[in-house]
C-alpha cells in the first residue's frame, strides 16, 4: 500500500514539475448549455391566443382551440406525456392547486393541458386525463378537463403566441422546457403567468377570479381582489396599501354614520311622550 502511495506521488510530482495542468472536470455549472438559451417562459400579456388552432382531443375528435374558449377563463398547462421528469411536476402542482380552490373545474374554469410533442396520440392523452380526473376528484370535472394533442404547426402557433419556448433534443428525443400555467380569459387574452411547479391557490383563485371580470367569487373575495395587485415579474399577487387604506377608511365612516344614526333613533324614542 506505501508503495502505491508513493508511485502516485511520484507520477503527480513528475506531472507537476513538466508543467501538465490536471484534465478538465466537466463544464461549470455557472454556464449554461448553448440549447437552454432557447428555453424560457415570456409574458405576453394581453395577447390573444389562435382560437383557430386545429387539435384532436382525448377521444381523438377533430376540435379547434377555440371550443374550449368562450364560456369561462381556462388554464393553459404545456408538457408532453411521455415526458420522464419536469411534466409530472406541472401536472402534480396544477392539480394540487384545483383542489384547494374553490372553484371547480367545468364550472368557474376550464383546465386546457396541450403537448408539445407532435408524436403523442389521444390515447396516450386519455389515459393522463382519466388519472389526472381521478385524483381531482370532483363531479362534473369531466366537462372543464381536457388533454389535447395535434401537429406541429398547430403547438408552435400556440405556445409561440403564448410566449412558451422549448427545444426538443433529436438524440434522446425528449424536450427541454421552463414550468408554469398560463390563465387566459374566456376570450382567450392571456391573463395571468404562474412559474414553477408550484402554485399558490390564493393567487390562482384571484387571477380567476381577475379573468372573469369578477363574476365569479363572494363579496369577501371580490374586496380581496380590490385590495390586491398582480406582479408580473413574481406571477403573485401582493396586498396594495392605498386601497387597503382606502377601504378601511370607508368602513370607519360607515361605521360612524350606522353608530350616529342609532343614537339619533334612540334620542328620539326617549322624546316621545
Amino acid at each position: 500500500m506505501k508503495r502505491a502511495c508513493a508511485a502516485l506521488l511520484a507520477i503527480l510530482a513528475a506531472a507537476a514539475a513538466s508543467g501538465q495542468e490536471a484534465p478538465p472536470t466537466g463544464t461549470p455549472s455557472s454556464v449554461s448549455p448553448a440549447a437552454l438559451a432557447d428555453v424560457s417562459i415570456e409574458q405576453r400579456l394581453g395577447e390573444k391566443l389562435p382560437l383557430d388552432a386545429a387539435f384532436r382531443d382525448e377521444n381523438g375528435r377533430a376540435v379547434r382551440l377555440g371550443d374550449f374558449f368562450g364560456r369561462r377563463p381556462v388554464l393553459l398547462a404545456f408538457v408532453y406525456y411521455e415526458c420522464p421528469m419536469l411534466c409530472s411536476y406541472v401536472e402534480s402542482g396544477t392539480l394540487k392547486a384545483m383542489r384547494a380552490l374553490p372553484f371547480r373545474a367545468g364550472r368557474e374554469f376550464d383546465l386546457v393541458t396541450i403537448s408539445i410533442d407532435p408524436s403523442d396520440i389521444p390515447k396516450i392523452a386519455a389515459a393522463k386525463r382519466l388519472d389526472f380526473l381521478r385524483q381531482y376528484g370532483r363531479p362534473g370535472a369531466e366537462r372543464g378537463v381536457h388533454f389535447l394533442t395535434g401537429p406541429a404547426a398547430s403547438i408552435a402557433a400556440v405556445t409561440s403566441a403564448a410566449g412558451f419556448r422549448y427545444v426538443r433534443d433529436p438524440e434522446t428525443k425528449t424536450f427541454s422546457h421552463a414550468a408554469g400555467t398560463i390563465l387566459a380569459t374566456p376570450d382567450g387574452r392571456l391573463s395571468k403567468y404562474f412559474y414553477g411547479i408550484e402554485y399558490s391557490a390564493r393567487d390562482l383563485k384571484l387571477a380567476t377570479m381577475e379573468a372573469s371580470s369578477a363574476r365569479i367569487g363572494s363579496p369577501v373575495d371580490r374586496v380581496l381582489l380590490y385590495c390586491s395587485h398582480y406582479d408580473p415579474t413574481t406571477g403573485k399577487y401582493g396586498l396594495v396599501v392605498m386601497r387597503v387604506v382606502r377601504l378601511g377608511g370607508l368602513a370607519t365612516v360607515g361605521s360612524l354614520g350606522a353608530f350616529m344614526a342609532v343614537m339619533l333613533r334612540r334620542e328620539r324614542r326617549r322624546k316621545r311622550p
